[in-house]
């Protein structure tokens, strides 16, 4: 079956390629209808990446957020038609310590091979999930950075002691209203105060017990553990901040990426005994819980509709540029592309 690839080549720009795929083997074929722009994705477009870095990497087709229709699925699983998530972390071994999104030999889509920017893509059977037929598709294309943050969430309740009466979320941004929203859900007993930078995103959080401006924390506010959403050179101020005032022993659970060591003060890291951990990536298990938390909780999706950002129909690479530098200048909230290739 040949196949059309939109590979980006170079920055900001995309070319047509075509690859063959086999409908003998045992892989599911889906057509992307709804595919979601991600930071990392905009590091390659804007060629932010350090240029080893593309040069190691591109061509690539971007593109690891998204959900489509089956077309084909050889041992018929999958139904024609089914709306399905796609699940772009690709181990190729298992271990019984580590993680698959942790394994260093596991691959991913749009970092390691080409994404979701595909008229088709063949998919492995375990890295395709059913979704709920009438789930919102648009809200549904991010799916996979909300299971980043239920990642953090499961690896916060296996690392964090067990007092846990205030939570602190510093972030105002797509990944901290995700990871703030799914502990609500998740620890609704725990006190929730979110950290930001901006008061108007601050009042999204509607769900959250209090919200502050950094610069602006009364003298009073302490937290037993914490999630550091900010990233970027600006997370050496959060996780510092989040260093002054937690609890001794408490966990800080770290989900910002930045291109760029961070220094952080670790004399009181040492004097306060703390544990810092990181998570990235999930696995298909958090793609399971994430869609059991969409069917128990549907309201989460009337929460998650609030960070839907630009929708750009996309029928030619004139629509995937549009699409990309409308997502630059955003100032919160998921760019979708509506898929019609």
């Amino acid at each position: 079956m040949l196949n059309t690839v939109y590979r980006l080549v170079a920055p900001r720009r995309f070319e047509v390629a075509f690859n063959d795929i086999d409908l003998n083997g045992e892989q599911v074929v889906v057509r992307p209808t709804h595919l979601s722009i991600c930071h990392a994705d905009q590091r390659y477009y804007q060629g932010s990446r350090p240029m080893d870095v593309l040069a190691k990497k591109l061509p690539m087709a971007l593109i690891h957020e998204g959900i489509g229709d089956v077309v084909y699925d050889p041992l018929g699983e999958f139904k024609p038609g089914e709306l399905v998530v796609m699940i772009p972390n690709t181990p190729v071994e298992k271990d019984e310590i580590i993680g698959e999104n942790y394994l260093r030999s596991s691959k991913f889509r749009a970092s390691g091979f080409d994404g979701f920017m595909q008229d088709n893509v063949a998919l492995d059977r375990d890295r395709v999930l059913r979704l709920p037929p009438d789930i919102d598709r648009t809200v549904a294309a991010f799916t996979e950075i909300v299971t980043v943050s239920v990642q953090a969430l499961h690896r916060f309740d296996r690392f964090a002691h067990a007092r846990r009466n205030i939570v602190g979320i510093w972030g105002d941004g797509n990944l901290g209203y995700i990871t703030s929203l799914f502990f609500r859900y998740m620890y609704p007993d725990t006190k929730l105060i979110i950290f930001g930078t901006d008061k108007e995103k601050l009042n999204s959080f509607s769900f959250a017990d209090e919200t502050y401006l950094v610069w602006d924390v009364p003298e009073n506010v302490e937290i037993d553990h914490a999630f550091e959403c900010v990233g970027g050179d600006a997370s050496q101020k959060a996780i510092n901040q989040i260093i002054d005032l937690i609890h001794p022993e408490g966990a800080i659970s770290l989900l910002g990426v930045s291109e760029y060591p961070i220094p952080i003060n670790t004399r009181m890291v040492l004097e306060k005994g703390l544990r810092l951990f990181g998570s990235s990536r999930s696995s298909r298990e958090d793609f399971e819980k994430t869609v059991e938390m969409y069917q128990k909780h549907p309201e989460i999706l009337g929460y998650l509709s609030n960070i839907v950002g630009a929708q750009v129909e996309v029928k030619s690479i004139a629509d995937m540029n549009k699409a990309f530098e409308l997502d630059i200048h955003k100032m919160m909230g998921k760019t979708v592309m509506i898929w019609n290739k």
